[in-house]
């Protein structure tokens, strides 16, 4: 198995969580992710940082992404305003890989999108 697979730097520039949504929560509720894989040996100590349109910067807020372990991060677990939008920079100590992930459940019809971050190093 790779043991550096992954960069330490991340950059998610697009970011919306809707107020909204339809469904059951937590499920369905509208919501943007981070999907981290530490494919490594050791431990990664991320720091998010969020970016704003209209003010400064909010963080870092710290995280940590067990070694050989994958978890997702609920972005609406962070003092994010709704209908808002955001920027992120996920920094690592370790190597990792970040996936991002939105659902958005205003209407009946549902829509889901996924990409992997832009890595920044």
């Amino acid at each position: 198995m790779p043991q550096t697979l992954g960069r330490t730097r991340w950059v998610i520039a697009e970011g919306f969580i809707p107020n909204a949504g339809r469904g059951p929560s937590p499920q369905m509720e509208s919501h943007e992710t981070m999907c981290v894989l530490n494919a490594g040996t050791a431990d990664a100590h991320l720091k998010i940082t969020i970016f704003f349109t209209d003010r400064d910067p909010d963080g870092p807020f710290e995280l940590t992404v067990p070694a050989r372990r994958t978890r997702h991060f609920r972005f609406n677990d962070l003092p994010i305003p709704r209908d808002t939008d955001y920027s992120s920079l996920i920094e690592s100590d370790r190597p990792v890989v970040v996936q991002h992930t939105r659902l958005d459940s205003r209407l009946a019809d549902l829509a889901l999108l996924s990409t992997v971050a832009f890595p920044a190093d």
